[in-house]
């Protein structure tokens, strides 16, 4: 590319082409946001014992491990707009199957779909907007990118409280908000990266750059599915109304707005590694909070549910920093497959423990699984500090924002 097309794309792709992507990705974040209140409470009311919702969790995750080794295969062959919309045609195929009835086996395949399909999705929206823009403005889009994403996914949540579950108007709405979607994208006249390398995962490496980096993708990946996904399950179990949950479920993204910006302050002025153990014990405590004052009162479980929430969600953004401070610009696109690798295989295995404690215990397991994973990382964070020093201050990259409930970025090769 020249360097005048190169000038022009900085300064007409922010405007147009990205803002594109970014509503794109909202808008589906709006239907999956009411999806994930939905199944839950519907499994509910149909009287389905908690364990279904929890296997169709698993489901999901394993679909997007799959995505996570497929996306560059497909996009190498069609390219990222056309692949953006097959990861789009394969989420209303999910939700259309949902809406068919509750069939928790229909679901959980279902829902495996739309893990494959969604997982894809970002990397493909990331690594675009990553190709996109220029160094000076990167951190800036991909901060509204996260944002954008997590306000959708409250938005969606909150949207199922003013629904009839006992039709497929949810359902149908989660179709509407991913087939609107996908007009910003085919309508875009936004560049297209060139093709992906394939996946690359290298845990050697990952593990010699950021041990505390490894392990927090490792802690993260079971707490978000721990978290975001059982807590509207063990809500709809312990009685609480269709209302009730989508409230709850609003709340919890906005808790990761709430606290990963002074995290990350903090965290770029100072070694990531002490506020990663802050947000682990925050974890800690907010768990044992959450199970002291188990089925209170609504406000008081949206208090405890958006600080769990948001400093466990935090995790992710400090680990995810924390590894690329370390990390050489040769070494930042493997060492991002591997993470997003280590994120969806522990996001996989953990609801699985998770759903068999249910089936023996009952939901409130949910609670304890958080909190042991959480105390473990952070014995394993001051482990880390006490026997190795801080990278110097400036070695140390800018703070994003970023969510488990969305793949790590993609680092484009040239970066």
């Amino acid at each position: 590319m020249t360097a005048s097309a190169s000038s022009s794309d900085e300064t007409e792709t922010p405007i147009i082409g990205v803002a594109g992507v970014i509503l794109a990705m909202a808008l589906t974040a709006i239907g999956n946001g009411l999806m994930f209140a939905y199944i839950p409470v519907s499994l509910g009311a149909g009287g389905y014992a908690p364990t279904w919702a929890g296997m169709i969790l698993t489901g999901l995750s394993a679909g997007g491990i799959a995505g996570c080794l497929l996306t560059a295969w497909l996009v190498r062959r069609v390219g990222h707009a056309r692949a953006y919309m097959v990861f789009s045609a394969l989420i209303v195929l999910s939700n259309a199957a949902v809406g068919i009835g509750v069939d928790p086996i229909v679901w959980i395949v279902a829902r495996a779909l739309y893990g494959f399909a969604i997982c894809g999705m970002f990397v493909v929206a990331q690594s675009w907007l990553n190709d996109a823009v220029g160094n000076t403005i990167r951190g800036r889009v991909m901060a509204i990118f996260y944002v954008c994403y997590i306000v959708g996914l409250g938005v969606g949540s909150y949207l199922m409280g003013f629904l009839d579950i006992s039709t497929a108007i949810a359902p149908l709405l989660g179709v509407a908000f991913t087939a609107i979607s996908i007009l910003p994208v085919g309508l875009t006249r936004l560049r297209q990266p060139p093709p992906p390398e394939g996946a690359s995962v290298a845990l050697g490496e990952a593990w010699r750059i950021s041990p505390v980096g490894v392990a927090g993708m490792l802690a993260v990946g079971g707490l978000s599915m721990m978290i975001a996904g059982f807590a509207p399950i063990h809500a709809t179990a312990s009685g609480y109304s269709q209302k009730d949950v989508a409230t709850l479920m609003f709340a919890m993204p906005l808790g990761t707005l709430v606290f990963q910006i002074p995290f990350g302050w903090i965290s770029d002025r100072t070694d990531r590694r002490y506020v990663l153990i802050a947000a682990a014990t925050l974890v800690v405590i907010a768990g044992a909070a959450a199970s002291r004052f188990d089925g209170g009162p609504l406000l008081l479980m949206i208090a405890i549910y958006l600080v769990w929430s948001g400093a466990s969600e935090s995790i992710y953004s400090l680990s995810s920093a924390h590894a690329n401070d370390r990390a050489s610009k040769e070494e930042l696109v493997r060492l991002s497959g591997t993470m997003l690798f280590l994120w969806s295989v522990s996001g996989f295995l953990v609801p699985g423990i998770g759903t068999a404690l249910t089936a023996v215990f009952g939901t409130a397991s949910f609670i304890l699984v958080a909190i042991v994973i959480a105390a473990l990382f952070c014995a394993f964070t001051i482990w880390r500090v006490m026997r190795s020093p801080r990278v110097p201050a400036e070695a140390a990259g800018p703070f994003t924002p970023l969510s488990a409930q969305a793949p790590l970025p993609v680092p484009s090769a040239e970066e």
